[in-house]
C-alpha cells in the first residue's frame, strides 16, 4: 500500500528555509502529510514540506530529534536563531511551551518529493497499552494532515547519528531489535549490500506488529512475538542466547529497551567472543523511564 500522491499539503513559504544549528544538522519544519496505520502498536507519519529538500539522511539507523507541539499550540516551539546554543535554550523555555522533544529514526526518505516517513510506537494507545500514553504516542495516534512539526536532522548524508557502521571484512550482520528499533531494522535491511548475510531478530507485542522486510541481503529474519507478562527483550535476549551462528566475521547491532541491549551486549562481548569494536548498541527506551529522565542521565554522566 502507498500513499496516495494527491494527498501531500505544501508548506507555506515561510517555513521552506531550513535553519543551521551547527556542524551537518539543522532545524527542518515540516508538516503531516498523510498517516497510517501498521498495526496493533504502530502508525507510520509521512512529513513534507521545501525545507525537507536540504535534509540528507545517511540511510540505516539515521536518527534524529523531533519536536510535536503541546496540545494548545498550532506549531511548536523552538529556538530556531540559537545556533549551537539551542539546547540550554530550548531547557530553559517554559515546560508548558517549549516543543515535546523526542529522538526517531527515519524509515523511508524521499528525497524527490521533500518526504520522510517516520513509525510511531503507540506506547499505551489503543491496543498497545503498556502503561500511560506518552506525549508522542498521543500526537501520533491523533496526527492528521496539516499539523505541524520540526525535524533536527542532518544536513550531510555523513553525520554522527547514523550508528550502523560493519567494519570492512564483515561476512555477516546481526540484527537485534523491539518493536521501537524496528523501523531502524527495516532500513537497514533495505541499505545491505546483497554480498553479506543478515541473521535477524525482531520482538514485537502482537503477532499483527509483524511486517514484510525486504533485503538485497540473504536475511533470515526471526519475529518474536512477547508474553505480555513478561519484561520486554526477555524472550529476544533468550532466542539469541540460544542461536547458532554463522562461520566468519559477524557485526552486530542492538537496539531498544535498555536493560535487553545491555544483556545480549554483554552476552555477545563474553560468551560468544565477538569483538567489542564489531558490537553497535543503543538503548531506544528504559522501562519505567521517560526520555527526560535518560537524556538528564546521560547529561550528569557527562559533566
Amino acid at each position: 500500500m502507498t500513499f496516495p500522491s494527491s494527498s501531500r499539503t505544501p508548506v507555506p513559504e515561510a517555513e521552506s528555509a531550513s535553519a543551521l544549528v551547527h556542524g551537518k544538522f539543522r532545524f527542518f519544519p515540516a508538516r503531516v502529510i498523510e498517516t497510517r496505520r501498521l498495526g496493533p502498536s504502530m502508525v507510520r507519519v509521512r512529513f513534507g514540506g521545501e525545507a525537507l529538500r536540504d535534509f540528507a539522511g545517511g540511510g540505516r539507523d539515521q536518527s534524529f530529534s523531533l519536536f510535536l507541539p503541546q496540545p494548545h499550540q498550532y506549531a511548536p516551539t523552538v529556538p530556531f536563531d540559537a545556533g549551537d546554543d539551542w539546547f540550554r535554550q530550548w531547557r530553559v523555555m517554559d515546560e508548558g511551551e517549549r516543543a515535546i522533544m523526542r529522538s526517531y529514526t527515519v524509515r523511508r526518505h524521499d528525497r524527490d518529493h521533500n518526504e520522510v516517513d517516520v513509525d510511531f510506537v503507540l506506547h499505551g494507545a489503543g491496543r498497545a497499552s503498556g502503561g500511560p500514553a506518552g506525549p508522542a504516542s498521543r500526537w501520533a495516534a491523533e496526527a492528521a494532515p496539516g499539523d505541524r512539526v520540526v525535524l533536527l536532522g542532518p544536513a550531510a548524508e555523513d553525520n554522527k547519528s547514523v550508528g550502523f557502521q560493519p567494519p570492512e571484512g564483515t561476512d555477516w550482520v546481526l540484527i537485534a531489535a523491539d518493536e521501537t528499533a524496528l523501523p531502524a531494522a527495516a532500513a537497514i535491511l533495505e541499505w545491505l549490500p546483497g554480498h553479506l548475510r543478515a541473521r535477524v531478530w525482531i520482538e514485537v507485542p502482537y503477532l499483527k506488529d509483524t511486517q514484510e522486510l525486504l533485503s538485497p541481503a540473504e536475511a533470515d529474519i526471526t519475529w518474536l512475538v512477547r508474553d505480555p507478562l513478561r519484561q520486554p527483550g526477555t524472550l529476544l535476549s533468550k532466542e539469541i542466547a540460544e542461536a547458532t551462528f554463522p562461520d566468519g566475521a559477524p557485526y552486530a547491532w542492538i537496539a531498544g529497551e535498555s536493560a535487553m541491549v545491555k544483556t545480549l551486549r554483554r552476552h555477545l562481548v563474553g560468551a560468544r567472543g565477538i569483538d567489542r569494536r564489531h558490537v553497535t548498541f543503543s538503548g531506544y527506551w528504559r522501562l519505567g523511564a521517560t526520555e527526560e529522565d535518560l537524556r538528564i542521565e546521560k547529561m550528569e554522566a557527562a559533566q
